[in-house]
């Protein structure tokens, strides 16, 4: 590039600069918004639930969502070991857990409890027959804790 094609190009760049500082200095002034309301920050945080009967949910919408996966854990029961013990695991070994025979596992979605039920075998497979179903107001309560 030759000196003075830079120097046309500086121009040029001056140009475009100078006219849209122009422009803006021809708008109207920036005037800050004024200050919300004073408001408890739970009305802006926590907007009250439509009702159902308000909602225009047609069959359709929940064909979205059908495909989602989600993670299905049954769980038996939990127990905390030492690392000793759990290097000193091998085949056939029994680990302890906090349920009892007979009592209802859980079975979680997504790490939620959803329902409660009890292990069966179908053809020698293991399963598990429903007993509880946990309606979200109890799931809301359960959080609360």
């Amino acid at each position: 590039m030759t000196e003075e094609s830079i120097n046309e190009s500086t121009l040029v760049d001056d140009d475009i600069w100078g006219s849209a500082l122009a422009e803006q200095a021809q708008a109207a002034p920036f005037a800050p918004a004024p200050p919300p309301a004073a408001s408890p920050a739970s009305d802006r945080v926590f907007q009250p639930l439509p009702s159902p009967a308000s909602l225009n949910v047609t069959p359709g919408d929940i064909d979205r969502v059908l495909d989602v996966p989600v993670q299905l854990t049954a769980e038996l029961g939990r127990t905390r070991i030492t690392i000793k013990n759990l290097l000193q695991l091998s085949q056939g070994s029994i680990v302890e857990l906090d349920g009892l025979a007979g009592e209802p596992m859980d079975v979680l979605i997504n790490g939620y409890l959803i329902a409660q039920g009890e292990v069966v075998v179908v053809h020698d497979k293991f399963g598990i027959r429903l007993t509880d179903i946990i309606t979200p107001s109890e799931r809301i309560q359960k959080l609360n804790r």
